[in-house]
């Protein structure tokens, strides 16, 4: 496994890894706990775990959000603020996204702007590519820049075995690195066009 990161003489940028499923039963951290692994033997990176089933954001927004929201947005908004770059892990429901994701994107907006994006993804069949597509559209309109590569797991339950381990771990691998290797490219060029001139957005 070589996952290692490219020379850099910047800053270790801060990597927020957003867990987006919420449900009970979910799968989502297995592939949590196996991305961070890998992302973790990276010096360019300073990982920062979000998961959604500890957040209970409702899906109706509101100019003055209840304190009830306010508190469950304490949780989360200061952790996407002060991140350089996000990677959204996510299954596929129903052909999109969860809506426990949605949520945490719609109660947010300038926490996202001038940032980098990348996805992992994972379903049945398609791997959760259809949710992937259908976020590259959201974030666009939040000023986000997503990253090219994916690392996508397509009937993703069988892929693991019984301790977490990937199987056949060489291209999914491969696939983070080139993911991470794209997130730290645009994470120091966009950091460092923000140092010199705000973000227009």
């Amino acid at each position: 496994m070589d996952i290692t990161t490219p020379h850099t003489t910047t800053s270790p940028l801060k990597l927020a890894v957003i867990l987006a499923s919420n449900r009970e039963g979910r799968f989502g951290p297995v592939v949590a706990d196996w991305f961070l692994s890998r992302a973790a033997q990276r010096e360019d990176f300073i990982l920062e775990s979000i998961d959604l089933g500890d957040v209970e954001l409702p899906t109706a927004l509101s100019y003055n959000p209840r304190p009830a929201v306010l508190a469950e947005l304490a949780k989360v908004s200061p952790r996407l603020a002060d991140a350089d770059a996000f990677v959204v892990l996510t299954p596929e429901y129903n052909h999109s996204f969860p809506a426990s994701l949605k949520s945490l994107i719609d109660w947010h907006f300038h926490e996202w702007q001038a940032k980098p994006i990348g996805f992992i993804s994972y379903g049945g069949i398609s791997g959760g590519l259809r949710a992937v597509e259908q976020l590259r559209q959201v974030f666009a309109e939040l000023h986000a820049v997503t990253v090219r590569d994916t690392v996508s797991f397509h009937n993703a339950g069988g892929l693991f075995d019984d301790k977490g381990q990937h199987k056949d771990p060489a291209a999914p691998d491969a696939a983070a690195k080139a993911m991470l290797d794209q997130l730290g490219w645009w994470g120091n060029a966009l950091r460092a066009a923000k140092s010199r001139t705000p973000y227009a957005g």
